[in-house]
């Protein structure tokens, strides 16, 4: 699948703002549903979670390093974007 082209950090912020609602409302629901599934659902997200801070913390401190912490923001504001947009995918498949 050919990558997109990269966006800016307020575009990515606008996707969080719009994707990160329905994302929770699509986690919850499979949450209260119980079972199996519920339970996997909320390890995977603990489990995302972890994962996406210590890669933001990663790229922070790179960018702090280099002097441009606002490179840094940019960066950890269209990861967060990019991941919330995959489970928003993910979640809406069923």
């Amino acid at each position: 699948m050919p990558r997109r082209k990269s966006y800016s950090a307020g575009l990515a912020g606008l996707s969080l703002a719009w994707t990160v609602p329905q994302v929770m409302t699509l986690r919850l629901a499979k949450i209260a549903r119980g079972g199996k599934r519920g339970t996997a659902e909320s390890q995977l997200m603990v489990s995302e979670k972890i994962a996406a801070a210590i890669e933001a913390q990663s790229i922070m401190a790179r960018s702090l390093l280099m002097g441009q912490p606002e490179k840094g923001a940019n960066a950890v504001t269209k990861l967060y974007a990019r991941k919330v947009a995959a489970n928003r995918r993910r979640l809406s498949k069923g």
